[in-house]
């Protein structure tokens, strides 16, 4: 499409089950605004139910939150960004009024916007962002490593919601996305063992590809025993779930060693109980259990932000294509998403490619 023209094509959803590639107004930005075009945007997992569910907060509406690409225009007062800049999105708009941010929690604030569910995102050609919540990287970062800058930092943020020491041990339940970054960013900060656990053998094997020092199926009769055995019969000093699964978040109990820390990363889907027994493991280990949410601190958006940018660029973090199971063009962005009503198939990150 030509370079002035008013109108962008988009990924649209206009009810449940009902998201269509069609052209709507393209943004212009507002002064302390840039105006992004996209190139990668992950579909994350809160997605899903937004396009198959009924998770959608308005209709129409343009979803899209892990997303990359350059700044094409700026807005009034846009200081610190220029145009051509390669940048990655940071979809939260704190208040910045309430007490949360006043003492740096955006993660906790209640009065939020969110770029690509309450506000258009970026499973389009472009999309508006205020000028702190673009993060730029340079040319030894790739496009698909500044489209998975979110899940990482959210990998990031609830490994720092607990106390870590070095040459220590570390269990991550789940082997998605986040639970595969979560283990590399354990393994960059010293830990002596990280274990990954999940049910799919593509998934441990990849696992230990990107670094964890074991991978376990918690579906073998022997697991628990396996698991202890790695930390001779002690238990993990740090366990994180990012399965959101309820069978994960009780495993943390038996896992965990005495005075270790859980944190809690995965979102739940169902109620979730638990039995006497299980929660008087709490007591009994008396170990931290805390949960994260979301990925930001001061100086907005936070360290956990700039910290991946280095990361990747230096190497710490490395990248390789595993991470991505497939990558679609936005005009075929409801291909994209039907792969999720296949149970099991969609093992790593779909990209959708604003430009193809």
């Amino acid at each position: 499409m030509c370079e002035n023209c008013d109108k962008m094509w988009a990924g649209v959803v206009h009810a449940k089950d009902d998201i269509r590639y069609e052209q709507i107004d393209k943004p212009t930005p507002k002064p302390g605004e840039v105006l992004i075009k996209v190139k990668y945007t992950g579909i994350c997992g809160s997605d899903v139910p937004r396009v198959l569910g009924d998770a959608c907060h308005f209709f129409p509406n343009v979803l899209g939150h892990e997303f990359s690409g350059t700044v094409e225009a700026l807005g009034e007062g846009v200081e610190s960004l220029e145009v051509g800049d390669r940048v990655a999105g940071v979809p939260l708009v704190p208040c910045g009024e309430c007490e949360d941010c006043k003492r740096g929690n955006f993660s906790l604030c209640k009065h939020y916007v969110f770029i690509g569910s309450r506000v258009y995102g970026s499973f389009a050609e472009y999309v508006c962002v205020p000028e702190a919540n673009a993060v730029k990287f340079g040319d030894d970062v790739t496009f698909e490593q500044g489209a998975l800058f979110e899940p990482t930092t959210v990998a990031l943020h609830g490994f720092e919601r607990l106390d870590f020491q070095g040459g220590s041990t570390v269990a991550v339940l789940g082997g998605g996305t986040i639970g595969i970054l979560t283990a590399m960013w354990a393994k960059a900060f010293g830990a002596r063992e990280v274990t990954v656990v999940d049910i799919l053998p593509e998934r441990l094997e990849f696992a230990k590809k990107m670094g964890a020092t074991s991978a376990l199926n918690s579906m073998d009769a022997d697991f628990k025993e396996q698991a202890l055995a790695l930390t001779d019969g002690r238990g993990y000093d740090y366990v994180l779930e990012t399965a959101g699964a309820g069978a994960t978040m009780k495993m943390t109990f038996d896992l965990v060693a005495n005075r270790g820390q859980v944190c809690l990363i995965g979102t739940p889907k169902k109620e979730l109980t638990f039995s006497v027994d299980e929660w008087e493991c709490l007591n009994r280990k008396e170990f931290t259990l805390t949960g994260s949410w979301m990925s930001y601190s001061t100086p907005f958006p936070g360290h956990e932000w700039t910290l991946t940018a280095k990361a990747y660029a230096n190497g710490m973090l490395k990248y390789d294509p595993g991470l991505i199971f497939e990558t679609y063009p936005l005009s075929k962005i409801d291909e994209a998403f039907d792969a999720y009503r296949t149970p099991g198939k969609v093992k790593g990150k779909i990209l959708i490619d604003s430009e193809a």
